[in-house]
């Protein structure tokens, strides 16, 4: 490559461009395009077969010339961008060229020069140079540039070489960003204060003391209080089963009335198909690595449209070195999250999607196993839907489901809650939390909502009832993801006890405003955050002055049958042995599956399953005030080589 003309800006700082810029703006209207292909051949970088196998591809998915070539190895980066400088008669940027204007980046926003792979790099006289990525997008975006800087004149860069100047001139700012991107109202940010913790401490001071000085009245209230949610927590799932299980009872597309700012532009439905970009956030797990990429490459969705980020905290130097140590193909990218004291899921997905090149955008965990064509079925989900179609969850299911009777339970607890009660929520118009995994996403949608909750520990359930109070519903589409189940007991209780305690803080988030709750969802999905969220937290902390009934059957009585009177007590033994019978129902109607039948014979080791839960409750209240936003990770890595058995078939259509 030969030295480019050096360009003098205003401010008296030189950046390296080729060719001379003097024939940007010339060229602009007079040239005519040769075909990037060829030009890739005059240069003797592509090989003729190569571009005729690219052409064809391109003609079945009428996707970017460039972006098939990169997919599939055919040219280099340099060499693209090389080869469309000369096609658009334009000079280019390496990564030795000076350093852009900062103060020019931050009248588009660093933002939105990488959503737009647009950065406006310095000015000369009276033209601003924008360096782009992609030419199209220069020309799709001119009249809100030249809105911005007046007169501007194109040069290329690559989109590593624009990500790097973008995090050497502003890396802190955009790691300011994903930790603060959700609005503040809706946020649980400011949780983490002395005042927070020492009124909860004070609340459960004062039930104790209650206890103490009047513990039969606090018994019978604490007792009614919990018979009622069990009962109507019970009432709910039944009539989620009902409503799975009906005739004819399809999904329909909800249409919510929204009082917020909730807007939605039209489907995902162009001539093309869309980039699809999956996060998969890692941390201290380097044993998944090789499974994790031997899995993802199982995804039959075109290379050149598929946008694999793994996303890994940048002190994570394990994780890292197997990354690096791995032969990752081109549409699989590393993106190291500047360190922090905030280490959560949440925010590294928040900085992940600022380089993300999808209009739809999915997260994975690290040790899941999706379907090969899971995102051509998400993709045709949302074609298919709603423009307020804003997230689609897919089927979480466990490969380790064998181990012992913990992963058993675990796999029927899943079975229950995505085969039964998630689709049940639906379809009866409520609003759906979301899992941690297999969520797809319209980008545009998640933009407008901020992303993730950075501080929220059930992230993904807090982002399902933000969507719902913004208008929005998710859809659930029956493809299975398998990912290893928690099956030792310490660890079990540590990660639902992180999940409960987002339970308590997503509530805690969104009852700040009641009135302003139950104007956005309705009283119906009003009374369904109230039994899922507050619901879960009840019957979980007062578990055990439920299992006191047992005691009237073992012939001992009960501490309260004085004060209620024996039909009081038959009434509460009845819907004790209601909701036991419930639980035992929905599992075992969950477990069809041909695969799944055999658990049916485990179903009565849910009765010491769900005790762990009470304990993990405990363990969430006191983080709740000590450590709100305390991120317990879970380990993986110890069961997935069993499903990895399955040999590997790459496929690129």
């Amino acid at each position: 490559m030969r030295q480019g003309a050096a360009l003098r800006t205003h401010v008296g700082r030189r950046i390296q461009v080729d060719p001379p810029l003097s024939l940007v703006v010339a060229r602009r209207s007079s040239r005519r395009h040769v075909p990037l292909g060829q030009i890739l051949i005059d240069m003797g970088v592509l090989a003729a077969e190569d571009l005729v196998r690219a052409l064809e591809m391109q003609s079945q998915q009428a996707g970017f010339l460039g972006d098939i070539l990169l997919a599939h190895d055919m040219v280099t980066e340099a060499a693209l961008t090389e080869a469309l400088s000369r096609q658009y008669g334009t000079a280019f940027l390496t990564a030795t060229s000076a350093l852009p204007d900062p103060a020019l980046m931050d009248v588009l926003g660093v933002q939105n020069c990488l959503l737009l792979h647009c950065l406006p790099w310095a000015r000369a006289g009276d033209v601003t140079i924008v360096a782009c990525a992609r030419p199209t997008a220069f020309e799709q975006n001119r009249n809100r540039l030249e809105a911005l800087f007046g007169t501007i004149a194109m040069v290329l860069i690559s989109e590593g070489d624009l990500h790097a100047a973008i995090l050497r001139t502003r890396r802190n700012r955009l790691k300011l960003w994903a930790e603060t991107c959700v609005d503040e109202a809706e946020s649980c940010r400011l949780m983490q204060t002395r005042g927070f913790g020492m009124t909860l401490l004070a609340g459960l001071f004062v039930l104790v003391l209650l206890t103490l000085l009047a513990p039969i009245a606090v018994l019978l209230a604490l007792t009614l209080l919990t018979a009622t949610v069990l009962a109507m927590t019970s009432a709910l799932k039944l009539a989620a089963a009902f409503a799975v299980f009906r005739r004819g009872g399809g999904a329909p597309a909800p249409q919510h009335a929204t009082t917020g700012n909730g807007s939605a532009g039209p489907m995902l439905v162009h001539p093309r198909k869309p980039i699809v970009t999956i996060m998969v956030p890692l941390y201290k797990e380097p044993r998944v690595v090789p499974r994790l990429i031997n899995r993802l490459s199982r995804l039959t969705w075109p290379r050149e449209l598929l946008d694999i980020l793994l996303v890994v905290e940048e002190n994570d130097h394990a994780t890292r070195a197997a990354l690096g140590a791995s032969a990752l193909p081109r549409w699989m990218r590393v993106i190291p999250v500047p360190d922090a004291p905030l280490k959560t899921k949440p925010r590294a997905l928040n900085y992940a999607m600022l380089f993300a090149r999808g209009a739809i955008i999915g997260v994975y965990d690290a040790e899941d196993a999706p379907a090969p064509d899971q995102i051509h079925r998400v993709v045709r989900c949302f074609q298919e839907g709603s423009p307020r179609l804003a997230c689609v969850q897919g089927v979480l299911d466990f490969y380790n489901a064998r181990t012992n009777w913990l992963s058993r339970c675990f796999t029927i607890e899943y079975a229950t809650w995505f085969r039964i009660v998630l689709p049940g929520m639906q379809r009866l118009g409520l609003a759906v939390p979301l899992g941690g995994t297999t969520l797809f996403f319209r980008r545009d949608i998640l933009e407008q909502l901020g992303g993730w909750d950075a501080h929220n520990v059930t992230e993904d359930a807090d982002l399902g009832i933000r969507l719902a109070r913004h208008g929005y519903y998710t859809q659930l589409l029956d493809t299975v993801t398998q990912e290893e189940a928690n099956c030792r007991a310490i660890p079990w209780v540590k990660q639902r006890s992180r999940w409960l305690k987002g339970y308590a803080v997503t509530w805690l988030v969104h009852m700040r405003a009641p009135r302003l709750l139950w104007q956005q969802l309705g009283a119906w999905r009003f009374l369904g955050v109230q039994l899922l969220f507050l619901g879960t937290l009840v019957q979980f902390m007062f578990a055990p002055l439920l299992w006191s009934f047992w005691l009237i059957f073992a012939g001992l009585g009960h501490p309260l049958q004085d004060s209620f009177g024996m039909a009081a007590m038959v009434g509460f033994t009845l819907i004790f042995l209601s909701a036991e019978a419930v639980t035992l129902t929905l599992g075992y109607l969950a477990l069809g599956a041909r695969s799944h039948r055999s658990l049916r014979l485990w179903l009565p080791a849910l009765h010491a399953y769900f005790p762990l839960a009470v304990l993990a409750v405990y363990k969430a209240l006191w983080e709740l005030i000590r450590a709100p936003f305390y991120w317990d990770k879970t380990a993986h890595g110890d069961h997935g080589a069993a499903c990895d058995l399955v040999p590997v078939v790459a496929v690129s259509r």
